[in-house]
């Protein structure tokens, strides 16, 4: 992967994941309840700071009623 690649796919998952959970009408507060993380951990996640476990977003979708797969789209 180019440098820089990863910080753009990182942003789109975050992205996507904050839109999907402001269109459930989400808190980050709930959302990170839901799913068991922490709530700074969601947030560096929607800021696509990290590079997150797969573990961590299937917890956020299974919390979500969505598919992983939402989230790369």
């Amino acid at each position: 992967m180019k440098p820089g690649e990863q910080e753009k796919y990182l942003k789109k998952v975050g992205n996507n994941l904050r839109r999907i959970r402001q269109e459930k009408g989400l808190t980050m507060e709930q959302l990170a309840h839901e799913a068991e993380i922490e709530y700074r951990q969601l947030g560096r996640i929607e800021r696509g700071e990290i590079n997150t476990s797969i573990l961590s977003l299937l917890r956020i979708c299974q919390a979500l009623h969505v598919d992983v797969d939402n989230l790369f789209h």
